[in-house]
């Protein structure tokens, strides 16, 4: 099944991540960080099929090694916040051959990233994947942020443009310093550029899938701009991804099961109802009948169809007969219900269930969004709760003094940093202060799960609905083919078309 997946994150030292530990995980390699003395080593990572350094002509040799590059690349990253790379994560086709899914994976990289300058720590992963799963090839591009001059020196990433008055002379702000804009050097981050990369991933997969005479086809967009405002999963990550491979349910993983279902159901509803809408229109375009035409008494004709065929059968006859009746009684109870009489009253109604699908969805989604919030709320709270002591122990009277606060801070470099990365997080959503509504958050986390669920009890109900709608427009087409010969609308012959 074709898949489009075209992801973007920065490694960032403020969330506790390094450019050296990413790289050796994308590897597979044992390297290390000489910036905080650690030592990543992840040669044991199983499905890593291929790994190289792809330059640009002006870059130095020395760079085709890995722990070179990257040390390079932490050496001369001075701020303890700093951005240090970009990371691509791409899904390879499996209607493709390993070849081709590297040979054009290649292709991309060099012609998109490689031209403009980016060095390109490439990686090929094909994961081992559990009996009766989908096989998940993918590859990674790790590019420092950074951009290397043309004499094989790392360049700035920013460059300042003054404000200037109408002389042309700087202008100084309240506090006394000149007033500018950090340009970034590289248009490497903006948001413009990634659609042009993700546009172009899309093209050479679907120019690949044509190549083969494939009918697959990706698209780059998202569910919005398609025009299907599916509900938008949640972000795993690798621990969770790990956790749920090996059995182990999460919060996250349950999440995106229950969005995964609904969005199946969002899709199966969408595509009936565009089908009713269309069958609709074309009934009314061509039976153009001066009076309005009565379901009952074209499914009272279509049941005696049901029956007549019934009665051809050589075993069987009286259950097939009432399963006709019972098929015919509960479309005309849904039609009485519902004050359904007419083509017309069909259509009115075909619209109230669509309007009940798209606020159920975004309901739903709302809820989703919520989730996904408390979610992170929890997380960040356990977070900041099991690494506080450790900040709080730097506060005793032991630690007072330069030396021995600054070999503790070396020691517990990495905790101290997610602990002050997840306080701004929580302080930047307005909790800055213990203790934590942890209470509140579980509550409110528990009641919208409840909620969510409810609400998707019932839009199983409304794909019943519309399946029952279907069946009844079935058994209409069925007389008006027996009463209209040229009664053949566009969506019969592309089901027919289909099944060729």
């Amino acid at each position: 099944m074709a898949l489009y997946h075209f992801h973007v994150t920065q490694i960032k030292r403020s969330e506790g991540r390094t450019a050296v530990a990413s790289a050796a995980y994308r590897a597979g390699e044992k390297l290390h960080n000489l910036w905080d003395g650690e030592t990543h080593d992840y040669t044991k990572k199983g499905g890593v099929i291929l790994t190289e350094i792809l330059l640009p002509e002006h870059a130095p040799a020395r760079l085709l090694d890995r722990y070179t590059l990257w040390n390079e690349v932490e050496q001369v990253e001075k701020n303890c916040n700093a951005q240090l790379a970009y990371s691509f994560d791409l899904a390879l086709q499996n209607e493709f051959s390993l070849e081709e899914n590297i040979a054009l994976a290649r292709v991309f990289i060099q012609k998109h990233f490689v031209s403009d300058g980016m060095i390109c720590d490439f990686a090929v992963h094909q994961p081992d994947r559990e009996k009766g799963g989908i096989p998940n090839p993918h590859f990674h591009v790790l590019v420092p942020i950074r951009p290397l001059n043309a004499d094989g020196t790392w360049g700035a990433k920013q460059r300042r443009v003054y404000h200037l008055d109408k002389d042309g002379n700087r202008i100084k702000k309240e506090n006394g310093q000149w007033a500018f804009d950090a340009v970034p050097t590289t248009n490497w981050g903006k948001s413009e550029v990634l659609e042009q990369w993700r546009a172009a991933w899309a093209d050479m997969v679907n120019a690949k899938f044509q190549e083969k005479g494939l009918s697959c086809h990706i698209d780059h967009r998202s569910y919005v701009d398609q025009g299907l405002d599916l509900i938008p999963t949640v972000h795993e990550g690798p621990h969770i991804r790990k956790m749920e491979k090996k059995g182990i349910r999460t919060e996250k993983g349950e999440l995106n099961r229950w969005i995964k279902a609904t969005n199946r159901m969002i899709r199966s509803m969408r595509v009936t109802i565009a089908a009713l809408k269309e069958w609709i229109q074309e009934a009314k375009e061509m039976l153009k009948e001066p009076q309005e035409i009565y379901l009952a008494q074209l499914l009272s004709e279509a049941h005696i169809m049901r029956n007549q065929t019934a009665m051809t059968y050589d075993r069987g006859k009286t259950k097939a007969k009432k399963n006709n009746l019972k098929r015919f009684m509960d479309a005309c109870n849904y039609l009485n219900r519902h004050g359904v009489l007419t083509l017309s009253d069909f259509e009115k109604h075909l619209s109230s269930v669509d309007k009940k699908v798209e606020s159920s969805k975004s309901s739903m989604n709302q809820k989703q969004q919520r989730l996904k919030e408390l979610q992170q709320l929890l997380e960040d709270a356990k977070t900041y709760g099991e690494l506080k002591p450790i900040a709080d122990e730097m506060k005793k009277e032991k630690y007072r003094f330069a030396k021995a606060r600054e070999k503790y801070k070396v020691e517990h470099e990495g905790e101290l940093r997610r602990f002050y990365m997840t306080k701004r997080k929580l302080k930047e959503k307005g909790f800055d202060k213990e203790p934590f509504p942890l209470k509140a958050w579980q509550n409110e986390f528990s009641e919208l799960s409840a909620q969510r669920e409810a609400e998707y009890q019932e839009y199983k109900l409304i794909q019943k609905e519309l399946t029952l709608l279907y069946r009844i427009k079935g058994d209409v087409d069925r007389v008006l083919r027996e009463t209209h010969p040229n009664w053949i609308h566009s969506h019969q012959v592309k089901e027919q078309e289909a099944a060729l």
